[in-house]
């Protein structure tokens, strides 16, 4: 992610936070013993925005107020990196994200013990 940033690929940048995100949630599952909630039928993780809604509503968590507002938007931002076949994220876009990237992965990996 810095090296992508630091490259000025901001994209790729918004992607590789998407990913750390995704992560660091399972992670945090799976820690709390509790990775069958963003498992479907076949076993396999959920995608990016029912593992979100998942991470809001578990209560072993109890997240901040400042990481529950900032999950949509890594989610968006994430998302429009990806999959937007017009979108490119910019550095402002990026930059904007971080503080709320920062708080969301650290209450995840405290949540996980990696922190």
């Amino acid at each position: 992610m810095n090296g992508a940033y630091g490259m000025n690929w901001y994209d790729a940048a918004a992607v590789m936070m998407r990913r750390l995100v995704e992560i660091s949630i399972i992670e945090a599952f799976e820690a709390k013993g509790v990775e069958g909630k963003i498992k479907d039928a076949a076993g396999s993780y959920v995608q990016l925005s029912d593992l979100i809604s998942k991470a809001l509503a578990e209560p072993s968590f109890a997240l901040s107020r400042n990481a529950k507002k900032a999950l949509p938007g890594l989610r968006d931002l994430g998302h429009m990196s990806a999959h937007g076949r017009y979108f490119t994220a910019q550095k402002s876009d990026v930059d904007a994200a971080q503080p709320g990237c920062r708080i969301v992965i650290e209450e995840f990996l405290h949540h996980a013990k990696l922190l």
